[in-house]
């Protein structure tokens, strides 16, 4: 089954919240690889053809903030579905038709949210 779902990338400085989204999202199939930072985020991307959907949190620390990660992800690998988490607000859409999860959210949440951007039908 976690063959044919997309590996998702996730996005997210502190550590408790990246290692129990990950966890979340592997046990519902998908094959997770996580980053610290935007700038792992972009390594991580140039190094692999296999991500499907990005998931990245909005404030973390760097030269870019996970809002503008997913204009960049859109702009170089638009076929990466975008899901977008944050504690606060947005001040801008998320690009290309991707999700917006408020923080604090649900692990349930966050893998329906991951499995509806995965599935284009």
């Amino acid at each position: 089954m976690s063959s044919r779902q997309p590996l998702v990338l996730i996005v997210e400085d502190e550590p408790l919240i990246r290692e129990l989204a990950g966890l979340a999202v592997a046990d519902a199939g998908f094959d997770v690889v996580e980053a610290a930072d935007a700038q792992q985020a972009l390594e991580i991307l140039n190094a692999r053809s296999d991500v499907g959907v990005l998931c990245t949190d909005v404030d973390m620390p760097g030269a870019l903030n996970g809002l503008e990660l997913a204009r960049l992800v859109h702009e170089r690998w638009p076929a990466i579905r975008l899901v977008v988490t944050s504690g606060r607000p947005l001040p801008a859409p998320v690009p290309d038709d991707g999700r917006f999860l408020s923080k604090p959210y649900s692990l349930d949440a966050l893998t329906r949210t991951v499995a509806d951007v995965s599935d284009p039908s």
